[in-house]
């Protein structure tokens, strides 16, 4: 995530801000430009001027009624809702507070997932796009289901318990899994990165090689996570993969790998921004040096990345200890885990070099420009 200022006057701002604290301009995220901008009421149209931006006639999403949305739509585009919101299928009633209060927590976490995948310029179609590789996502509370929501993904359809928003109930999930990690925006990154391998990987040039790396993943899957949940990981799964988890089928390694490499990415460019060193050089006294401009979109390697990574993962985490909190990184990676990771590099690299039509992924058209 990059680092954000208010165009009007200078103030520092974060992605979810709707209203500069300083000068007191409405804000809305332009996604085409990747610009939080300040904007100017046109009352006699309804509609909001952009000063900086080519486009002058704009409206909010149709979510921003509900306060879970303040991105952008060009008023000549004729849509309801912004980029990311158009992906929605099923959304909670609103009628209950809590489910709106939820639900907000959770766009928060999907508009960074779509902040990636815009800026890595992978295919994002809606379903409506393309019915039959589009994404879409939907939000199910559990007190109005007459089954147990799985937060889950299936055919391009992303499926997120609302009870994920509550801290407290992932947190008691989290423990009840043993999982050292939990959070909505991981949720979205890992299921993200099964819709992935169905457009990029499966059946594909690239398939041979990830059965190298992942394993068959041909193994029936459904037993493969009874076996996982029956009993202990292997005693040597550290080795080889990124988690627990991702030892229970090939498909749930690639997709905590897939999330890995969302989370180092994003973490490194809003570092980066703070002007954070991610690979630090000593002074003459030994002290670590803090100064760096770096894009982890732009790096055209893995190791370039993991390099930035890793002392910036034991900085975080050294951080959070400081003030009394867990690892905000409780993970290692290996020379098998990075080569994984590289694997994701390269496809995510070479997804973005092309630009993708719509409908379906079939008939990419080569591009001359890289991912950045």
């Amino acid at each position: 995530m990059k680092l954000f200022s208010c165009d009007h006057c200078g103030q520092t701002l974060y992605f979810e801000n709707v209203v500069c604290e300083h000068c007191g301009h409405r804000l809305g995220y332009e996604p085409t430009s990747n610009a939080l901008v300040s904007l100017e009421p046109q009352p006699t149209k309804g509609h909001w001027r952009a000063p900086h931006l080519p486009d002058n006639e704009w409206r909010f999403c149709a979510n921003a009624e509900s306060g879970a949305c303040n991105w952008l739509v060009p008023v000549a585009s004729g849509e309801t809702f912004c980029r990311a919101c158009s992906h929605n299928d099923i959304v909670p009633a609103m009628g209950d507070p809590a489910n709106l209060k939820r639900w907000r927590v959770i766009e928060r976490a999907k508009k960074r997932l779509i902040y990636s995948l815009l800026r890595l310029r992978l295919p994002l179609a809606t379903r409506q796009q393309d019915p039959l590789h589009g994404l879409s996502f939907r939000f199910l509370s559990e007190m109005s289901s007459p089954v147990p929501v799985m937060t889950g993904h299936l055919g391009g359809v992303i499926t997120i318990a609302l009870t994920e928003a509550d801290d407290a109930q992932r947190e008691y999930r989290r423990t009840q899994f043993n999982e050292p990690y939990r959070t909505l925006l991981g949720h979205f990154r890992h299921e993200v990165g099964h819709h992935y391998w169905d457009i990029l990987v499966a059946n594909g040039p690239e398939h041979a090689e990830f059965r190298t790396l992942f394993g068959d993943e041909s193994q029936p899957y459904e037993p493969a996570l009874q076996a996982y949940y029956a009993g202990p990981p292997p005693g040597d799964w550290q080795a080889g993969y990124i988690s627990s988890y991702a030892t229970s089928h090939p498909w749930e390694d690639f997709a905590e790998t897939w999330a890995h490499y969302l989370h180092l990415v994003d973490t490194t460019e809003m570092a980066a921004a703070y002007g954070v060193r991610m690979a630090p050089a000593r002074d003459a006294s030994g002290e670590l040096t803090a100064r760096i401009t770096y894009d982890p979109y732009a790096d055209g390697s893995i190791e370039g990345l993991v390099d930035s990574w890793v002392p910036l993962a034991s900085l975080i985490n050294n951080l959070n200890r400081a003030v009394g909190q867990h690892d905000a990184y409780p993970f290692v990676l290996t020379p098998p885990v990075i080569e994984k990771l590289g694997f994701v590099h390269r496809l995510i690299r070479r997804a973005g070099s092309v630009q993708w039509t719509v409908p379906g992924p079939s008939a990419p058209i080569p591009i001359n420009t890289p991912a950045n």
